[in-house]
């Protein structure tokens, strides 16, 4: 497989009038073409740090990051759609800013929503959408900037548990078939085996990789691979690296 993102030692230190704080230290890790990689690990040990990190919105301390000339885009953990643009006009934005929209890029767009059940909504506005299909949305909207890379900052925290279900499949099933590699950072353990194919767990603040794990089930489709046999395995593995009472 080809390297899409290495990152070496990176280390970020937040710095105040009085202390300074390490939030990573000496995180190393790489990244493969088509990979779908969880980042997992203690609440406050600096998850999320890693992709704004990655996305430049926030400076690392030290460390390198080479992404070989790939293009990232971040999809928050909110969805964020405008209530006064259509689901086409939301989806549009990004590249609206940019002062890019080409015709090839809204029937690519148009494609992708016809593609995942949303055609139907093209021309309405968010308040007709369910939670789901909004954060559905919110993924086509961050693939219409065509990135090589996808960050996902926790993209169901907002949802309830039965529409988390769905979405972690809808999130997992268009991702694979677009064919694009992508990093989540959650808490949830069991999202985070239902559709990785590596996961990384860091340790307590400051955050060092305690483990990575390679996940090896049969499905892609995350519901199925909740009742494989392995799936408990690496959920009692990953459970007890993560160190939460000690």
């Amino acid at each position: 497989m080809n390297k899409v993102l290495e990152i070496k030692n990176l280390k970020k230190i937040y710095h105040s009038k009085e202390t300074e704080t390490i939030a990573l230290k000496d995180i190393s890790f790489t990244v493969y073409e088509g990979e779908f990689i969880s980042i997992v690990g203690p609440s406050g040990c600096g998850k999320s740090t890693i992709l704004s990190i990655l996305s430049n919105t926030l400076d690392k301390s030290s460390g390198d990051i080479d992404l070989n000339n790939k293009k990232i885009a971040y999809m928050l953990q909110n969805d964020c759609l405008l209530s006064y643009l259509t689901v086409l006009d939301n989806c549009l934005i990004g590249l609206k800013i940019q002062g890019k929209v080409t015709e090839e890029d809204k029937n690519y767009v148009i494609n992708l929503l016809n593609n995942y059940a949303l055609g139907d909504f093209i021309n309405k506005y968010p308040n007709s959408l369910s939670g789901g299909m909004k954060q559905r949305v919110a993924l086509i909207r961050t693939l219409a900037l065509k990135p090589d890379i996808l960050l996902l900052d926790e993209p169901t925290s907002a949802l309830d548990y039965q529409t988390s279900l769905t979405v972690s499949k809808d999130i997992s099933k268009i991702i694979r078939q677009e064919k694009k590699t992508a990093i989540m950072v959650t808490h949830d353990i069991n999202q985070a085996i239902s559709m990785s194919d590596k996961i990384i767990v860091l340790t307590k603040r400051p955050a060092t990789i305690k483990s990575i794990y390679n996940i090896n089930l049969s499905s892609n489709n995350p519901l199925d691979r909740k009742k494989e046999k392995d799936f408990n395995d690496y959920y009692e593995k990953i459970w007890k690296d993560l160190d939460i009472y000690e």
